[in-house]
């Protein structure tokens, strides 16, 4: 065991100095200092590709360098934190509808390592689903914390029910520091980055603000993604435009209206209303109008009628202001990503 904690411990010493220091910004958030990288080589055959061996899996994302995207890794931390809701809780509580482990940013607990084959035949990039207690150790953290913490919330999960627990979140004694905590979001960043190219075979050549967009639902939504078969249809279908359908307008308000009418927006229209504007080919020129433009639909004005007059009150839903933050992972989708 010494050995292993040897072997973590140099690895994530090396990614260490490979990323950017944890919230350090860029004047752009989401743009990184290297803008390009070179074109996904073409597949050679044309058919299913098995998952990524269990050996490599942890080894691929402690290999991530600045130049695997176009955003500030430390911008997309600093969005999934959420740190004005409960995006940041420093002790294990249950997802408001599974009832599985959470800590941190909402990084999942106890989830098994699992197979995702890559069903594209256009794109050679294959998914990464390590388990909870193998991302656990790539932050760096001893596996048998992991193992008490999870203890102790089982205990309390059976004494307080998941309504229960939910309601003492804020009471929770911290069982992680905030450092590590931001260790364990880093790797699961980089999971969400590395998986966003699985899902999209031209991630390479969208703008930083795209990159970002896509990573945000994959760290939300996990395997479930792959359910959003008209939004995947989409984003894939400029495989034979080029360059110039990462500037076509109309076709991303195409690929923006195919997530505004999923469940997902409806139900999480602030946060939706964040990634969604995101994929705007402008959004890097007028952050402040895309979001707004897309409030303005995930936010439609309600009408009240008074009894016996057929003139209206028009109100606007309330609406938090833009931040970084507006982003924040889904709960029903944490790690949410990997949930499936």
């Amino acid at each position: 065991m010494r050995d292993t904690n040897l072997y973590w411990r140099g690895a994530i010493l090396g990614l260490a100095m490979a990323l950017p220091a944890g919230g350090q910004m860029l004047p752009s958030a989401y743009t990184n200092a290297q803008d390009s990288f070179p074109a996904p080589p073409a597949p050679a055959v044309q058919t299913v590709a098995p998952a990524m061996p269990r050996t490599n899996a942890v080894a691929q994302l402690l290999g991530f360098t600045n130049a695997d995207v176009k955003f500030r890794l430390s911008g997309l931390m600093e969005i999934l934190r959420d740190r004005g809701h409960e995006g940041w809780v420093l002790a294990a509580y249950p997802d408001p509808k599974t009832g599985q482990p959470l800590i941190g940013a909402g990084v999942s607990l106890d989830l098994p390592a699992r197979e995702h084959p890559q069903r594209d035949p256009l794109n050679p990039h294959p998914f990464i689903e390590p388990s909870s207690a193998e991302l656990w150790q790539a932050a760096g953290l001893d596996p048998q914390r992991l193992q008490t913490i999870l203890g102790e919330f089982n205990e309390r999960l059976a004494a307080w029910d998941k309504s229960g627990f939910r309601k003492r979140i804020k009471t929770l004694t911290p069982q992680i520091t905030s450092e590590e905590a931001d260790s364990l979001l880093r790797v699961s960043a980089i999971q969400a980055a590395y998986n966003a190219k699985g899902y999209c075979r031209n991630f390479d050549r969208l703008t930083a603000s795209q990159q970002m967009a896509l990573s945000q639902l994959v760290y939300q939504m996990g395997v479930n993604l792959q359910e959003f078969s008209q939004f995947l249809e989409l984003i894939n279908n400029d495989s034979n435009r080029g360059d110039a359908a990462i500037r076509d307008a109309e076709y991303w308000r195409a690929v923006q209206q195919s997530l505004v009418q999923s469940q997902w927006a409806r139900l999480y229209r602030v946060r939706a209303a964040s990634v969604i504007a995101m994929l705007d080919p402008r959004y890097e020129d007028e952050p402040g109008t895309a979001e707004q433009r897309m409030r303005a639909i995930l936010h439609p004005a309600v009408v009240h009628r008074s009894k016996g007059r057929r003139s209206a009150l028009r109100q606007v839903a309330s609406v938090r202001e833009p931040s970084r933050r507006a982003g924040g992972r889904a709960k029903s989708g944490s790690r949410g990503k990997r949930r499936g």
